[in-house]
């Protein structure tokens, strides 16, 4: 299983992006997917869960500006981005599970999930 993100860059604070995962094989229908982010020089965080029924979870520091979703073709891992802060400022990565559910609060943790990316780059400026 390979997962690949793409869609970052840079904004002005209150801007928006929207982040994509493009995953082989068939893991984005079966199991729970997870965005983190690493901010600079810190550890990385969770961001949002989705499971394999299209339930979602969000950290409360994005909840209400985020929106995690899937896309059946092609099938990909999104992040809708909107009233981006600086604090907002990270790698961000998508994360596949075997499980089916997306178990709280384990799914919130790296080793809940089996397959990384590589990460793409969002940075906000004030």
């Amino acid at each position: 299983v390979r997962l690949v993100e793409s869609g970052g860059g840079s904004v002005q604070t209150g801007g928006s992006l929207r982040l994509t995962c493009a995953a082989s094989g068939s893991v984005l229908t079966q199991g729970c997917m997870s965005w983190f982010r690493q901010p600079p020089g810190k550890e990385r965080e969770w961001v949002a869960n989705i499971d394999s029924a299209g339930n979602t979870e969000y950290a409360p520091s994005v909840k209400g500006r985020f929106t995690i979703a899937k896309d059946t073709f092609p099938t990909t891992l999104n992040l809708e981005m909107n009233s981006l802060k600086p604090e907002d400022t990270a790698t961000y990565y998508c994360a596949a599970s075997t499980k089916w559910n997306c178990v709280m609060p384990a799914s919130r943790t790296g080793p809940y999930f089996t397959w990384f990316g590589q990460g793409t780059q969002v940075t906000v400026s004030s």
